[in-house]
């Protein structure tokens, strides 16, 4: 069974709403769109490219594959030759045109189509696609979960967990990275079972 991968950019206080430029997603209003791009640096652009090794499908939401497919099929380098080769798998409610090579919209049970992807391929990667990311929490239905954590907070805008989140144990796989301008990469695996809870001062840490 393949490995479903969330990759992700967020502010310290988890905001994740249009990292990538200022008209990505300014939903509500957002003001910051772009604010990945002064803290982006060598170390994050390696740990990307590395991230990717294996990959062998996106899975995304609808608006970042809008903005995927009006700019990847046209762009030069590795990542570009990676992305418009592997098949696109589009979660969207509603029918939307899908010129970007080799790229399927999912049937009405995402949840479904996503599982049965598993059975498809090796490593599929879901990049931003904020929306779509919580109904894949809300079931857990992820194997994989890379956080790039940045030194800003916005204060508003939307978030990586909401409250669709469930109970959830996550392992660290990777040891953590942090770069010059500060961004830390965390690279975890979904573990079994909920979390737990405990006495601190039964285990000896009585202040």
């Amino acid at each position: 069974m393949g490995l479903i991968h969330i990759d992700l950019f967020t502010t310290l206080d988890g905001v994740a709403q249009a990292p990538g430029g200022p008209d990505e997603d300014p939903e509500n209003g957002f003001a910051f769109g772009g604010w990945q791009a002064p803290l982006f640096d060598e170390v994050v652009g390696e740990q990307v490219v590395s991230g990717m090794a294996g990959m062998d499908a996106l899975l995304l939401g609808r608006r970042t594959y809008d903005i995927f497919a009006g700019y990847w099929p046209h762009a030069d380098g590795g990542i570009a030759r990676l992305f418009n080769r592997i098949p696109k798998y589009v979660a969207s409610r509603r029918t939307p045109t899908l010129d970007w090579a080799d790229s399927t919209l999912l049937g009405p049970d995402v949840v479904a189509a996503v599982r049965e992807l598993r059975d498809r391929h090796a490593n599929i990667h879901v990049i931003g696609s904020l929306d779509f990311v919580q109904t894949l929490f809300a079931e857990r239905l992820f194997d994989r979960l890379t956080l790039w954590v940045y030194p800003i907070l916005l204060g508003s805008g939307k978030k990586v967990f909401t409250d669709g989140v469930v109970p959830t144990n996550l392992r660290l796989i990777e040891p953590v990275v942090a770069t010059p301008k500060g961004a830390v990469l965390q690279r975890y695996a979904l573990a079994d079972g909920t979390p737990g809870a405990g006495d601190m001062s039964a285990a000896g840490h009585e202040r």
